[in-house]
């Protein structure tokens, strides 16, 4: 399709994306980078054969408090904080809007967090939604919500390893 992933770069024209969403965006511009250079988390952008950014994800590690999962994945798990994915950001330009791209970036994540939990293993992989639009989408892709957080979705490691790496 005339795109290529690329690891977020100082040369990458940041502040030219546009999503629509000004949250997303201005994370893109004035964040990802800092937070990827201090270790704090990697950002991944989609390209187009310009080199302008298409679309882009952000992931890092976190915590739960088991408490703060469903009851029949706590009652399995050490009552203490326990690690999980999680997917930061996800954008894609408006410009793009209407051609999978979230899709393909959706997918790329969850690919890199499979990949990731051969070395680093976690529970879950957790994002926020921005907006009921954003929920509606990530719930097609069988994320859940997080009990008494509207916003908060999940998806289990062996739901990830099921998509990934069918038996």
């Amino acid at each position: 399709m005339g795109f290529r992933m690329d690891r977020l770069q100082r040369s990458h024209r940041r502040k030219a994306f546009c999503s629509g969403q000004l949250l997303v965006d201005d994370w893109l511009a004035t964040k990802a980078l800092h937070h990827q250079d201090k270790h704090l988390s990697v950002t991944k952008v989609l390209l187009d054969e310009a080199e302008a950014i298409v679309g882009y994800y952000t992931m890092s590690t976190g915590q739960v408090d088991f408490g703060d999962l469903p009851t029949e994945m706590a009652k399995k798990l050490p009552k203490r904080m326990i690690p999980v994915a999680l997917l930061a950001w996800l954008g894609v330009a408006e410009v793009c809007r209407g051609k999978g791209l979230g899709r393909l970036l959706l997918a790329q994540a969850l690919l890199d967090c499979y990949d990731a939990g051969q070395s680093f293993p976690f529970i879950a992989v957790i994002l926020d939604c921005i907006d009921d639009k954003a929920k509606t989408f990530y719930q097609r892709f069988d994320f859940t919500q997080l009990p008494g957080h509207s916003y908060h979705l999940y998806l289990t490691a062996d739901q990830l390893k099921s998509m990934i790496a069918p038996s």
